[in-house]
């Protein structure tokens, strides 16, 4: 396919049907794999006797290796090739699933579930910079949403297909659920995907890429470790990511080919789209991790029942997601974004309330539901403000970035909400047992108590020895230590959230401005694209 069969101004690819389908398909396989851990997080702490610091990272492994490599990886597609690296992420992400499932340590599991992350960094961030490339104009805004719901919406019916396995399988089967979806995608992509999808042969800084790792990964790693209270290690982490950062920005502004183009990134439809999304995305990931386990462990709930409680997150994505596109050629990317941003803050502020112990199944699925919708509705936005504030030649680092904002919020999000909500539970917990007299205290014993403070899992397991009515007090302790620490992650999540509606109201341009601009790179795309064509092969 040549670049002029892409480049008027209303345009798809042949057998376009079939190259979106490849296209969100990998998407889906990524985002599966997000929140496939959550649903089995009970059972594995269960089962590896996991803190709940440890089944923070098990469910924040895969996204830390997403969001590491995501931005390094897209510029390696837009030398390489996307194709190429399409395939060698759906190639990837099978024996990196077929190593979760084995696993037979938490450590392992988390060194896989990283693993995971790095494939899905090379599926899924050529996944919409094809995209960009190969539709353009209106087919360009109605496969962006498409792209962005359909694929979202998968996020949620991983859980499902995880509980429905775990009633007659071992936890680690949850992971094996995308291996035959990456094989398909695989064959697909090799059949159906042109060879170049508007890539350029230029440089690549892998300085910057270096860099762009190590900022991510100890700034989330020292988050997860806040818990712990090993201040020495999360103060050097802190410092490590702080000054990568820095040095990051500053190598962006001298590299002759940056990862990320901080001309581009000073409009302000591509930095506010930025921070929304990695907001609204992060709120998604944070509400899919302390929802699993807050239905399991606090309603009691089944992870089969777990999972399908959760449903209409992934099914309200997906319906939304069309809609979304015909509000933005209406009323533009900001009003749109602001009814997607608006609803997950009401999403939130309804778990803040009435997310407790004995809380109706309503008060679970319409939060849930509020989630979906709001996601659905804010993702086409940002996905649109990003990539159209960028020429076509540089649609890998608008995917990476994309997919980084995605990432890195829910990376840190996850982290951050995994954090409170073990910071409260042992606090909780510590508070619940120091009321124990001497008597009652030495009978449970000082392992118990720490296995008990550790995690809910452990508690549970600690009331399986005890009379009823011990193991119900202990039982009734652990559910309000992890009630509180379901409202404080909640309510930071709640905040941020506000936070981002603030600012898209204050900053985010209205619809005749944000049309002109995206006209402007537009234009900007189409002479490079004849530039191209005229120069010799």
């Amino acid at each position: 396919m040549s670049p002029s069969e892409t480049a008027s101004a209303d345009s798809k690819p042949r057998h376009s049907a079939l190259v979106l389908s490849a296209l969100i398909l990998g998407a889906i396989v990524a985002n599966m794999n997000l929140g496939i851990a959550n649903v089995a997080l009970p059972s594995i702490g269960r089962q590896l006797g996991a803190s709940q610091t440890q089944l923070t990272a098990v469910g924040n492994a895969f996204t830390l290796g997403l969001a590491c490599s995501v931005l390094y990886l897209g510029a390696l597609g837009d030398k390489y090739g996307r194709k190429l690296l399409y395939l060698l992420g759906s190639g990837f992400a099978v024996p990196t699933a077929i190593l979760a499932a084995t696993s037979n340590s938490i450590n392992l599991l988390i060194v896989a579930r990283f693993l995971s992350g790095i494939a899905a960094g090379l599926l899924f961030p050529t996944t919409l910079s094809i995209v960009s490339a190969l539709f353009k104009g209106k087919a360009q805004t109605k496969a962006i949403a498409l792209w962005s719901g359909i694929g979202g919406g998968f996020a949620a019916l991983g859980p499902l297909m995880g509980g429905l396995l775990l009633g007659s399988f071992w936890w680690g089967s949850v992971f094996l659920i995308t291996v035959p979806i990456a094989v398909v995608v695989f064959v697909l992509g090799l059949f159906v995907l042109p060879k170049h999808a508007g890539e350029d042969a230029k440089e690549v800084d892998n300085l910057g890429g270096v860099l762009s790792v190590i900022a991510v990964a100890s700034l989330v790693v020292a988050l997860q470790e806040v818990p712990s209270n090993d201040w020495g290690s999360v103060g050097v982490l802190t410092a490590i990511s702080i000054v990568a950062f820095v040095l990051f920005f500053l190598r962006q502004r001298r590299a002759p080919r940056p990862l990320v183009d901080l001309h581009a990134a000073k409009a302000t439809t591509f930095w506010v789209a930025a921070v929304a999304g990695t907001i609204t995305f992060g709120g998604l990931i944070g509400a899919l991790f302390i929802g699993q386990q807050f239905t399991q462990n606090v309603l009691g709930y089944s992870a089969l029942q777990a999972a399908v409680i959760q449903l209409p997150l992934g099914i309200l994505m997906i319906l939304t997601s069309v809609p979304a596109a015909r509000m933005m050629r209406r009323f533009g990317g900001r009003t749109t974004l602001l009814a997607g941003l608006l609803t997950v803050t009401l999403a939130f502020a309804w778990m803040l309330v009435f997310w407790r112990p004995g809380a109706a199944i309503f008060h679970v699925l319409f939060a849930y539901g509020l989630v979906g919708a709001g996601v659905g509705l804010s993702a086409a936005p940002a996905s649109k403000a990003l990539m159209a504030s960028l020429t076509t030649s540089r649609a890998g680092m608008g995917s990476a970035f994309t997919d980084l904002t995605r990432d890195f919020g829910g990376a840190v999000m996850n982290a951050v909400m995994g954090s409170a909500l073990a910071i409260a539970y042992t606090s909780s917990l510590s508070t619940a047992l120091g009321k124990l007299s001497p008597a009652q205290a030495e009978q449970l014993g000082s392992q118990a108590a720490q296995q008990i403070v550790s995690s809910y899992e452990g508690a549970a397991a600690v009331a399986e020895r005890y009379p009823p009515t011990p193991a119900s007090q202990i039982l009734t302790a652990a559910s309000n230590g992890f009630t509180e620490g379901k409202s404080l992650a909640v309510g930071i999540a709640l905040l941020f959230t506000l936070l981002s509606v603030v600012l898209v109201v204050l900053r985010y341009p209205r619809q005749r401005t944000e049309t002109a601009f995206f006209e402007q790179i537009a234009e900007e795309s189409r002479r490079e694209e004849e530039q191209a064509e005229s120069l010799p092969s």
